[in-house]
């Protein structure tokens, strides 16, 4: 289901999977990404939760205004979660989205009841960032073209979700296929991204998953949340690359059903 009526922020766009009635988690995406993401795992691994899915700013059908700040996510988060009837909630987070995430509970510890942090792309090194990011937009002459990077870019993910990914994540300007994230935007947030790390709050329950073929999360980042938050911190890795919910969905939801369950 998706929903922008009376009691969601303007600016952004949100999709809402699961029961009314489900407990509310608050999903977000990463780099590039959209809340429709969130679909499969929602419908068919997190039963009975009701996942809270928006598009960040300047991705997928929110505006696109800046600024594009991680405090700026971190606010227009604060102001879904103000549209919510509840007082506080899970999030979860992926990749620039976990960042956001963790940014949401320092601004707002008391509305943040856990953190889990699905392969946090945060305080990266700036050399990394300089050779991983894409030097020129992403454009396409077919949606066929757009298709075969798709699946080159996400070489274990299924056909059905790179697929879901095109259909729901591309657009057609001018007769050429384009991501719905503008390059403006993702070149700042990869900026971002190398800005110094900011830490879950020490209170929060974190739940923090690294995959092992993915060079996103800094060591150094690890050890600072295993010294700053000691038992409140909880450190898994799974072998998978960095698109862990659609590579290990099964894993995945494991994971969050029994961190945020218990």
């Amino acid at each position: 289901m998706e929903c922008n009526h009376g009691r969601v922020p303007p600016a952004l766009h949100v999709r809402v999977f699961g029961p009314d009635k489900g407990r509310p988690v608050l999903a977000v995406h990463g780099l590039g990404g959209h809340g429709g993401r969130w679909k499969r795992l929602a419908e068919e691994f997190l039963l009975g939760y009701r996942v809270v899915a928006p598009d960040l700013r300047g991705h997928g059908e929110s505006t696109d205004l800046p600024p594009w700040t991680l405090e700026q996510h971190a606010a227009d988060l604060l102001s879904v979660l103000d549209s919510l009837a509840v007082s506080g909630l899970s999030v979860v987070g992926h990749g620039f989205g976990a960042a956001a995430a963790i940014h949401l509970a320092r601004l707002a510890p008391q509305r943040v009841t856990k953190l889990v942090l699905l392969e946090p792309a945060i305080g990266l090194d700036p050399r990394f960032v300089r050779d991983t990011m894409p030097p020129w937009p992403r454009v396409f002459a077919s949606i066929e073209q757009a298709g075969a990077w798709q699946r080159a870019e996400w070489p274990g993910v299924s056909l059905r979700d790179v697929e879901e990914e095109l259909a729901g994540n591309f657009a057609q300007t001018s007769g050429r296929w384009l991501p719905k994230a503008s390059y403006a935007v993702t070149t700042t947030a990869w900026s971002e991204m190398c800005r110094a790390a900011q830490l879950p709050p020490p209170t929060t329950p974190t739940l923090l998953v690294k995959a092992s073929r993915s060079q996103f999360v800094r060591p150094a980042f690890i050890q600072a949340c295993k010294i700053t938050m000691r038992d409140m911190v909880d450190v898994v890795e799974l072998d998978s690359g960095p698109m862990v919910s659609f590579e290990r969905p099964v894993e995945t939801a494991d994971l969050i059903t029994r961190f945020v369950g218990r």
